[in-house]
């Protein structure tokens, strides 16, 4: 048996910001009674493992106010309005790491807390990496490292790396790097 998916009865828009709005919406299963959800509308979002040619993941840490510390990260940024995702990476690529990408791989995406927001996370493996940087975003402030494929399980293990987006882009980027080491043999 499927699940019943709920009717909305009505929306009310309680923020509207620059990058994030906030809304209520109160739904209901049939006859069920009406019960709200709080719900962060997103524009969506790119993440990123460029990848050097002698096979090295860039990665970056900056301090995350949220978090209240210093986090290490695969690049990552929020889509403009009309931008499609793979304009999205191409830029965050150049304010974020200081690269250009000659290759762009998509490797999927994800619902970064569908529980609650509606941001759609739309992940990429960048290649043929040459350097041509962006100014970063007012309020950046990132440092960017250099590390290696098989360091990425330790740093998830010894919680180094503690960002969900990063940590999932990163285990797919691996699995595609071993998938095609493999059909190459």
């Amino acid at each position: 048996m499927r699940p019943k998916r709920p009717t909305i009865v009505a929306v009310d828009r309680k923020y509207e910001g620059n990058r994030i709005s906030l809304r209520v919406d109160t739904a209901r299963f049939e006859d069920g009674p009406e019960f709200d959800r709080e719900i962060v509308e997103h524009p969506g979002s790119v993440v990123l493992v460029p990848v050097t040619d002698d096979g090295h993941v860039l990665l970056i840490r900056q301090y995350r106010l949220a978090a209240e510390r210093f986090l290490l990260e695969a690049s990552a940024g929020t889509r403009e309005a009309g931008e499609s995702p793979e304009v999205t990476a191409h830029r965050e690529l150049q304010e974020e790491v200081g690269y250009k990408a000659g290759k762009l791989i998509s490797i999927g995406g994800s619902w970064v807390a569908p529980g609650y927001s509606s941001e759609y996370t739309h992940a990429y493996i960048a290649t043929d990496l040459e350097p041509a940087a962006l100014p970063s975003d007012d309020g950046e402030d990132i440092a960017v490292e250099e590390v290696s494929f098989d360091d990425i399980e330790r740093l998830i293990t010894t919680g180094e790396l503690e960002d969900q987006m990063s940590i999932a882009a990163l285990l797919t980027a691996k699995y595609v790097f071993t998938e095609r080491i493999k059909d190459k043999k």
